[in-house]
């Protein structure tokens, strides 16, 4: 079972970075920038399913790695566990609820898909940054405690970016931020499930090669 976590890990986020590099190729909407509208707005505008599909396998992705490193007993930390679960929850109901530009619930919807994006790309980086002081005083994770600060210090800067976007700066861009933070964020998620990968799969060579050798 514990070999299976990062597999559905792994797969999971290679199929959402694939699906949200496809977001503005596959199903375009028409209108001249698709870089103007937010992940939410796209997807209400194309109907969804390119979308859904990433948030969905992100989500899956993002349980499955958190359940491979609480197996391994990963330096994660309750507080960055619980946002790595806010993260997770929140890519699924954004995969779950559908986006709609119109309708009695069109205002609702919205509203939820505003809020729950927000504690998505806010849990991440800063689930990181709680992470890398303990991934540095421990010895099987110190390799990636340098990648994960410079994700979560890149995902820093990517809310500051969309915070000025989304306010002043009149909403300018603002799917290009968001692409790039979710981008960041996916990358995060990546760097740990190929460490968790990695331990397991070398755990395991090393319980068979004892097993051979009796």
């Amino acid at each position: 079972m514990l070999k299976i976590y990062p597999l559905i890990a792994c797969a999971g986020i290679a199929a959402a970075a694939v699906a949200t590099t496809a977001i503005g190729l596959i199903d375009p909407v028409p209108y001249p920038d698709p870089l103007n509208l937010t992940i939410s707005e796209y997807a209400a505008l194309s109907g969804g399913g390119v979308t859904q599909f990433a948030m969905a396998s992100l989500g899956i992705a993002s349980f499955a790695l958190v359940a491979g490193l609480r197996a391994v007993k990963a330096p994660v930390g309750v507080a960055a566990e619980r946002l790595m679960l806010v993260w997770s929850a929140a890519l699924l109901v954004l995969a779950i609820v559908p986006a709609a530009t119109s309708g009695p619930f069109a205002d609702l919807s919205a509203q939820l898909h505003r809020y729950v994006s927000i504690a998505a790309f806010v849990a991440m980086p800063a689930a990181g940054a709680l992470m890398v002081a303990r991934f540095s005083e421990d010895e099987r994770w110190r390799a990636v405690a340098r990648p994960v600060e410079w994700l979560a210090l890149a995902g820093g800067f990517g809310l500051l970016a969309m915070t000025y976007v989304a306010l002043p700066g009149d909403g300018v861009l603002i799917g290009l931020v968001e692409r790039v933070l979710l981008g960041t964020e996916i990358a995060l998620v990546g760097v740990l499930a190929v460490r968790l990968a990695r331990l397991t799969w070398v755990r395991s060579a090393a319980r068979a090669s004892r097993a051979a050798l009796g």
